[in-house]
């Protein structure tokens, strides 16, 4: 896992009080990071056009720009000219070297965008948002400085934002880089560190980056056991049998010992999964929303949820009568997507929003929700998940868009139901679940339009 941050600057003064490194000794790490990374990736036949701002982000990019010369054919431009103290000093420091600057955008191989970076805040002018739209339009692969402009540190983007292929972020990982929209503009995200490690840079936070070897597998070490071993999960089977066979399939693929479907009717399964009307005695989790519909009465739930096993929420049961009385109960784990997560925001009383806004603020509403209900681990799907209880939170950016087809979120409330059913701890089966199912996407040799949830359970057993 790694530490992300609200902001860096609190960071950056840190280092000023405690370490007695200036803004200056920061900068020259930081500009040395990137020049050593553009040195290991690229050879000096590219033309490399950096692009800087008035501030500091700017300051960054004409430093590195005097690293550089000699080495490539490079150039900067300075639309909004030179304004901040340092960003003075770096281009007299570069005006000494006789460092290329040019008028306008040029062809090149490589642009680097230094324009805003993580003090970004407002709007664009029109000159910016032209300029970043010709940015866009180059054919030439693209680096951020820091952040790529036009995201801000909530996560929003501004129309026209700087669409990176790398970002080299300054110091240490900012979260708004992990906001579903930033996925598309982000690109390989590199952290450069500033002259002191990153153990010493960073502090504590309450937000995580996962990792995909963060992953704890259900594997099997005791030699004496049998299938009860492992546990039972019970999956309510309601009006759209599929979703339930889908997630009962998935949680016996990851581990779990017997898997239950409970439903009214009588329902054709796959062989391997059983059928009851009645919760089994020797159930150790439940799984519940997946295609419920209206089919069973609020007195039969009732009755399946007379004990205190752990239980996994998902799909409808985000709009059924219920849901109040559910999030009451501790070990218990929601799985919504935006839309669903929209309902239950409104249902649990904590105001009436939109997907739209959730969107730009999903970092601000799951704080809000574990707030409320800091007993409840959250599960928000989205291009980059987030996993949170209490006053712990954890993203996952692993997930790609070949998960986005019907079934892939009933394949993730199964492998999380297998995990609460063999006894991890609520946060546990949510975080390792996740990824789980992510790996089990990435692993997949199909084209990205063509998985199905029977080809993302059968990648379960790759990992």
């Amino acid at each position: 896992m790694q530490n992300l941050y609200k902001e860096v600057a609190s960071l950056d003064k840190r280092c000023y009080e405690q370490f007695q490194l200036s803004e200056d000794i920061l900068m020259e790490h930081a500009a040395d990071g990137m020049a050593d990374y553009i040195r290991t990736h690229y050879d000096d036949t590219h033309k490399i056009i950096i692009v800087c701002g008035a501030g500091n982000n700017g300051a960054d990019g004409i430093a590195l720009a005097r690293l550089l010369t000699g080495q490539y054919d490079i150039a900067i431009l300075l639309p909004f000219g030179v304004k901040s103290a340092i960003a003075q000093l770096q281009y007299r420091r570069a005006q000494s070297l006789h460092v290329s600057v040019i008028e306008t955008l040029e062809p090149c191989d490589i642009l680097v965008d230094a324009l805003f970076g993580s003090g970004f805040s407002g709007s664009f002018d029109k000159k910016a948002h032209y300029l970043l739209q010709k940015m866009n339009s180059i054919d030439a692969l693209k680096i951020a400085c820091d952040i790529p402009s036009g995201l801000h540190l909530d996560g929003r983007l501004e129309d026209a934002s700087f669409m990176a292929d790398v970002t080299l972020s300054m110091g240490a990982l900012k979260r708004g880089m992990y906001s579903d929209t930033a996925k598309e503009i982000v690109g390989k995200i590199h952290v450069l560190d500033l002259g002191i490690s990153r153990a010493l840079y960073e502090t504590e936070s309450p937000w995580q980056l996962l990792d995909n070897d963060d992953l704890n597998l259900p594997y099997r070490s005791a030699q004496n056991s049998h299938k009860g071993s492992y546990g039972h999960l019970c999956v309510i089977c309601g009006e759209k049998e599929g979703a339930a066979v889908i997630a009962g399939s998935s949680a016996l693929r990851f581990g779990v010992g017997l898997v239950t479907l409970v439903s009214n009717e009588n329902v054709t399964l796959p062989y391997e999964l059983m059928q009851s009307h009645l919760l089994p005695k020797n159930s150790t989790a439940i799984a519940l929303g997946m295609g419920l519909g209206q089919e069973f009465s609020q007195e039969e739930l009732h009755l399946f949820l007379d004990n205190s096993l752990p239980l996994i929420l998902d799909a409808d049961i985000f709009s059924h009568p219920m849901l109040l009385s559910l999030l009451k109960r501790p070990n218990t784990i929601v799985t919504p997507h935006p839309k669903e997560f929209v309902t239950l925001y409104k249902s649990c009383g904590l105001g009436d929003i939109c997907i739209e806004s959730l969107q730009e603020n999903r970092f601000e509403y799951v704080e809000r929700f574990c707030n409320k209900y800091p007993h409840i681990t959250l599960l928000l799907k989205g291009a980059n998940v987030i996993i949170a209880e209490d006053k712990q939170f954890f993203i996952n950016p692993h997930g790609s868009n070949i998960l986005s087809k019907g079934g892939s979120g009933d394949v993730l409330a199964g492998v999380i139901g297998a995990l609460l059913a063999q006894g991890y701890a609520p946060l546990d089966a949510a975080i390792n679940g996740s990824l789980a199912h992510t790996q089990a996407a990435q692993n997949l040799t199909c084209n990205s339009y063509a998985m199905t949830p029977n080809d993302l359970i059968e990648s379960l057993k790759t990992l």
